[in-house]
């Protein structure tokens, strides 16, 4: 049995390569959203900028709302990074959001290293 959304990661991965190819790391995480953003419109891949996810206590919507960088394919939640090494913390923060958004599966994606790293992240929730 294969990963979940193989295909489709498969695609957006292709995306987030090519990126990082032509612009190497050391660039602000705005400048690799501007521009993969750019790559999934002309590889037409589905994606939503900064889609925002309400934050529900006891049934109660509260003011904060979280922007998630990018979703793809109305199915996948994409965090940028652009910093010289993935912590702890970005993986919580795609948890988080799979959780807001009631989604299956999230990437951190960092821009900020030699090469291009990525952690997968599935909805266990």
């Amino acid at each position: 049995m294969g990963l979940i959304y193989e295909d489709l990661t498969e695609q957006i991965l292709a995306a987030c390569m090519e990126v990082h190819n032509h612009l190497g790391c050391g660039l602000l995480e705005a400048v690799y959203a501007e521009a993969l953003e750019h790559e999934l419109r002309d590889r037409s891949i589905p994606y939503a900028r900064e889609q925002e996810f309400p934050v529900v206590y006891k049934g109660l919507p509260l003011n904060k709302i979280y922007k998630v960088d990018f979703v793809c394919f109305d199915k996948i939640i994409l965090e940028l990074k652009a910093t010289d090494k993935m912590l702890p913390v970005h993986t919580s923060q795609v948890l988080n959001y799979l959780k807001l958004s009631n989604l299956k599966l999230g990437f951190v994606i960092n821009f900020g290293e030699r090469s291009l790293r990525w952690e997968r992240i599935a909805n266990l929730y």
